[in-house]
């Protein structure tokens, strides 16, 4: 384990009895609550300075409330220092009162994310009005995570192109296919995409990509390598992506694992892996006090 307090820039949680959330249907391992005494008991082994909140594909519809939901969650655990809320930008300007409302709910609402992984056509993402709704962002100082699949990337760099002033986050390396062992394109894709300086990494959701009963550090390495090979160390960050990390592993393995995979680091390039990228991207400023919570729960 890291011999430091680390920041997970990707964690969920959710309650599927307050909020639809159509792709948990039929999951048995995930369709049930997953909330912050799960996540401490998951993670107690594990020295967590801090975590970011990132949207779990709720119904459009429920959008707005769960990011108030988020906000709730970190007046009980202070920990959680920033949310990524989702947000409609494919209407472009029209999305305006919509982020008006997203970030007057909290001052930790950081980032969005307007998941393209599901697409059928993933040039979705380079329509005017989507690409207006992603450049509108920088004017409310939001980033945007982007969650793909490796077969998306190709439009996606090109809507990064077309949005120089505002920030990105690609999710989980763009979700490579781990598990036969695919390296290509996705290599060539990603350095592609990391020459685009405007754009970090978060070195999260491997496992579920690999053989989720028998992988190993092995398995991982050629692309952690990569990512760190053409993003730097500047450009990187550590992602926990509990609880859909829990088909394929412990919250403790996943985090044991890509410790091993970078422990060759020099200690700045590791800190900046674990904690300082994190910190900078989601600018997480103390809003709450940090000071000890005692009893952390919530139903």
């Amino acid at each position: 384990m890291p011999a430091f307090p680390i920041v997970d820039a990707h964690v969920h949680l959710w309650n599927p009895d307050t909020f639809v959330i159509p792709w948990l249907a039929g999951n048995p391992m995930l369709d049930h609550r997953y909330l912050l005494n799960d996540f401490h008991a998951h993670s107690e082994t594990v020295a967590l300075d801090s975590f970011v909140y990132v949207e779990v594909g709720v119904d459009a519809t429920f959008a707005l409330a769960e990011a108030r939901f988020a906000a709730t969650l970190a007046e009980v655990d202070p920990r959680l220092r920033a949310i990524v809320a989702f947000a409609p930008v494919e209407h472009g300007l029209r999305g305006r009162g919509y982020l008006d409302a997203l970030v007057a709910t909290s001052p930790l609402v950081k980032g969005v994310r307007r998941m393209l992984q599901s697409e059928a056509d993933a040039t979705i993402c380079l329509n005017e009005n989507f690409v207006r709704g992603v450049q509108l962002l920088a004017d409310y100082n939001l980033s945007f995570d982007i969650c793909i699949t490796q077969e998306q990337l190709t439009p996606v760099i090109e809507l990064v192109r077309r949005c120089p002033e505002t920030r990105f986050m690609l999710d989980h390396i763009a979700k490579p296919g781990i598990k036969s062992g695919m390296l290509d394109p996705w290599r060539e894709q990603i350095a592609e995409l990391a020459d685009l300086p405007n754009v970090f990494c978060k070195i999260s959701g491997l496992i579920t990509e690999a053989d989720h009963a028998d992988w190993s550090p092995a398995d991982l390495a050629p692309y952690v390598e990569h990512v760190l090979a053409v993003f730097g160390e500047d450009r990187v960050a550590y992602g926990g992506d509990w609880p859909v990390s829990l088909l394929a592993s412990s919250y403790p393995r996943w985090v044991a694992a890509l410790d091993n995979l970078t422990a060759h680091l020099p200690e700045a390039a590791r800190r900046k892996l674990w904690v300082e990228n994190a910190q900078q991207f989601y600018r997480l400023e103390d809003v709450y006090p940090d000071e000890a919570v005692e009893a952390i729960t919530l139903a």
